[in-house]
């Protein structure tokens, strides 16, 4: 029974594989789904990919239904439900390779983020008078983060669990505590 009403439910989703097949955002999807995949040391075809995580990821499905970015994907979302806790706002930029790790109550709400983004839940990225930040490639933001305000957060950065982060981080930092703090800069511990 349980495979049957799989088989229904992805007969359901084939508006999403004529929506990706067609969508202009094709490679960043492309990007999101290799990515998942690895993580989830999944293999499968593109398509395969699609259905297995619309069907089994809701936050999936909200980063999809971002990536479509038409009147489409508010008819989908009717018996295809994205994550309603999981919010990117629309202006937000965000390059390939998006990875989630159960983004619970988490706002993504910065001027660009760059490929190969993970993020947890709890994180809020978020203006300050109308200044957001500039996230950069290869950055891993643990639960219950804060970044605000019109800063830039380095490539391949670590913002550790709890960080509040109201100042601009360089390239390769792993920032921690309220306020945050760098305690490690190009591999190497800093004494505070």
């Amino acid at each position: 029974m349980k495979s049957f009403l799989y088989v229904i439910y992805q007969v359901l989703l084939l508006p999403h594989i004529i929506l990706y097949k067609r969508s202009k955002n094709r490679a960043l999807i492309d990007q999101d789904l290799e990515r998942w995949a690895e993580a989830k040391k999944i293999n499968k075809s593109k398509t395969g990919l699609l259905l297995y995580f619309l069907t089994h990821a809701t936050d999936f499905r909200t980063i999809f239904y971002f990536r479509l970015n038409n009147l489409y994907k508010h008819i989908l979302n009717f018996y295809c439900r994205k994550e309603n806790r999981f919010t990117i706002d629309i202006t937000t930029k965000i390059k390939g390779g998006i990875l989630t790790g159960h983004p619970y109550c988490t706002i993504l709400n910065a001027d660009s983020i760059g490929e190969n983004f993970y993020v947890n839940h709890l994180v809020t990225i978020g203006e300050i008078n109308g200044k957001r930040p500039t996230i950069g490639n290869n950055v891993n933001i643990y639960t219950g983060a804060i970044i605000i305000g019109g800063i830039t957060i380095g490539n391949h950065c670590s913002i550790g669990a709890g960080a509040v982060v109201t100042k601009s981080i360089p390239d390769n930092c792993v920032v921690v505590g309220n306020p945050a703090k760098i305690i490690k800069k190009d591999g190497k511990r800093i004494e505070n």
